[in-house]
Formats: structure tokens, sequence, C-alpha cells
């Protein structure tokens, strides 16, 4: 079976039309999409439920903690697929990839990662400068912790089994969970290019309290990665 879980905060615009694209996708495969939510309190949990009605869906309400980074490690750990999938909830991530990165996984990839900066890959035109360089920089700063392309991706795929083999090690911070993920299980990473989409609805939840705690993320990792240097 293959999990999908979309991290949420105020997305139920987005979620309206996502869950039914990622249901449409898979709908020869044993799936299921998980929602977790950081107490949006926008409608999210009430259109899940109404989705679910015909759509295999569960949603994880989170009252108190907030960060996508461990509402993905939330929807991972609730998982019953032998795939994980995480994707981001605001439709710039391309449904009909899945497919796809599944099938990488089934060919004996390992973890299976979604870029924007490979071959064959591109952003939607309305993407600025500013927020071109607010990727670049993140990833250039990772350079000593992975030669992946593009590890600041949130689209990305790997193995149940593969996930929970070092689940107590994992304490992300903010909200780059596929670097943690990278660094600490040290699988081989197959990226496959994509075409980065706009927001359809809402504004990017990326401020200058997500920059610092990014820092204080690396800061962790390139702390765990030469404590473990082997």
């Amino acid at each position: 079976m293959i999990s999908v879980i979309l991290p949420t905060y105020k997305e139920a615009e987005n979620l309206a039309v996502l869950i039914p694209q990622i249901h449409q996708v898979l709908q020869s495969e044993a799936h299921e999409i998980i929602v977790v939510d950081d107490n949006s309190q926008d409608g999210s949990e009430e259109l899940c439920l109404s989705l679910a009605q015909n759509m295999p869906i569960s949603f994880i309400k989170r009252p108190s903690e907030r960060g996508l980074a461990t509402a993905v490690l939330a929807g991972f750990d609730a998982a019953q697929g032998d795939y994980l999938v995480c994707m981001d909830a605001d439709l710039s991530h391309p449904p009909k990839l899945i497919p796809k990165i599944i099938e990488k996984l089934r060919s004996n990839a390992e973890f299976v990662l979604a870029s924007r900066y490979i071959p064959g890959a591109n952003t939607h035109a309305n993407w600025s400068l500013f927020r071109k360089f607010n990727s670049l920089i993140p990833t250039l700063l990772v350079k000593g912790l992975t030669k992946v392309k593009d590890p600041m991706s949130g689209f990305f795929a790997l193995r149940r089994d593969d996930y929970q083999s070092k689940r107590k090690t994992y304490s992300p911070i903010g909200y780059k969970i596929a670097l943690e993920l990278i660094v600490k299980l040290r699988l081989q990473v197959t990226e496959i290019p994509f075409t980065f989409a706009a927001r359809l609805h809402g504004q990017s939840k990326l401020n200058f309290k997500q920059r610092y705690l990014f820092l204080r993320h690396l800061t962790k990792l390139f702390i765990y990665q030469r404590s473990n240097a082997s």
C-alpha cells in the first residue's frame, strides 16, 4: 500500500483540489491519504471528514504541536503503507508524479526525491528572483551534508521499513524533513525532475522564524554527521 502524507496549516482550499487528484492518480493502487494538520481551524477537518466518505483519508489534528517536519513524522508514524510519500499541500507538487516515484522505489531505488535542479526540471514562470535566492542559499549551505542537488525539496518517498530503522534518531526543527532523513538514513538518493508549480491558494508559511529554525536544524545535522562519521 502507498501512504501519502500531507502536512497542513490553513490549506483547506488547496486540499479540496489536491486530495481528489491524489486519489485519482492512485485509483489502481491500494493507498491512503493522511492529512496532518496543525490545528488550522479553517474547515480542513470538516472537508477531510466529508471526502473520507468516498476516499481513503485520515485526518490527524495536532492541537498544540507546530512544525512541518514533525507533522510529517506524525504522518509517517501513523502510516500503514509499504511506501511513504511526502508532498506539500499547496499544489506546488504534481500528484501525477507519484506513480513514477513509486515505480522507482519498486525498481530498487532507496530514497526518491523530486528535484527542481536537475536536467528536465523547472520552476513556474512567476518564481521571483527573491524566491530563487531563498532556495539557492539553503541549498548551498547543506553541501557539506549531502551531494543531492535539491535537498530542500519537500516531495519525496521511501520505504516504511527504512524510515522506521532509525526512528529514534530523528529530531528535526522547522520545516525540512527530507534533509533530516537523508543525513540520518544514509540511503542512496534518486532524484527525478519535476516542474515546481505556483501555490494555488493562500500564502507561503516561510518566514524569518522558519529561516532561523532551519539554521538551528542545520547546525544539529552537522554535529550529528561529525559524531557519527565512520
